[in-house]
């Protein structure tokens, strides 16, 4: 049986999921939540197999949940529900190696379907984001980050300084001097007050207004 938390910043929506995936055989909702907090107390307390996870949660992004968790060290599996996606954000997930990406539009049986090939150890991204995963045309640098220079990337964006980033991912000073050189020259970029427009443009940057929304 696989144990599952929800989170969604709407009840009503959170109970729809519930029903339809409580409809299948081999899936368990041990919690739901409202916000990424809530998620993460969950996650502690249950341990669960898989998180479902709303990828606009009012003022807080799925994505950087995600993030978060992954940075606790939670093993769990992660899929996405969305209604809309910008490139960056699908290129960001594919980053942090979510494992499913499931329209909130989609039939139950799909979500069902959806689910049972992520608990089986595959990865599910709806078919109507395929074209652009598999577009190369565009943020080709992006996709060159490492997970590490992604996250220092991220609080470049935010303003932090070489500091505060080294205190934030638990690494040395040091060690984030070398992740903004290899940005900087992934990038393309001169400096990393560029480096940091370049992250906020891409949509990178959590609590920023999304742009460039592409409804499916």
């Amino acid at each position: 049986m696989l144990d599952m938390i929800i989170l969604d910043d709407h009840p009503l929506v959170r109970q729809g999921i519930r029903m339809i995936i409580s409809s299948g055989n081999c899936v368990r909702i041990v919690g739901e939540a409202s916000n990424s907090q809530e998620a993460l107390m969950l996650m502690n307390e249950k341990h669960p197999h898989m998180v479902l996870v709303d990828l606009n949660l009012g003022s807080e992004s799925g994505l950087h949940f995600i993030q978060e968790a992954k940075k606790a060290g939670h093993l769990s599996k992660f899929m996405i529900l969305t209604s809309s996606a910008t490139r960056s954000e699908l290129n960001l997930a594919q980053t942090l190696q979510v494992e499913g990406l499931c329209l909130k539009e989609a039939l139950p049986e799909d979500l069902l379907y959806a689910v049972d090939v992520v608990s089986r150890g595959r990865k599910y991204y709806d078919p109507a984001f395929t074209d652009y995963l598999l577009d190369p045309k565009e943020d080709s640098d992006f996709s060159e980050l490492t997970p590490k220079e992604l996250e220092v990337l991220i609080a470049l964006g935010r303003g932090h300084s070489n500091k505060e980033i080294a205190l934030e991912l638990f690494i040395s000073e040091f060690t984030v001097k070398k992740h903004v050189s290899q940005i900087l020259m992934k990038l393309n970029v001169t400096d990393r007050t560029k480096a940091a427009l370049y992250a906020s443009s891409k949509g990178l940057v959590q609590y920023e207004r999304r742009e460039e929304s592409m409804t499916i």
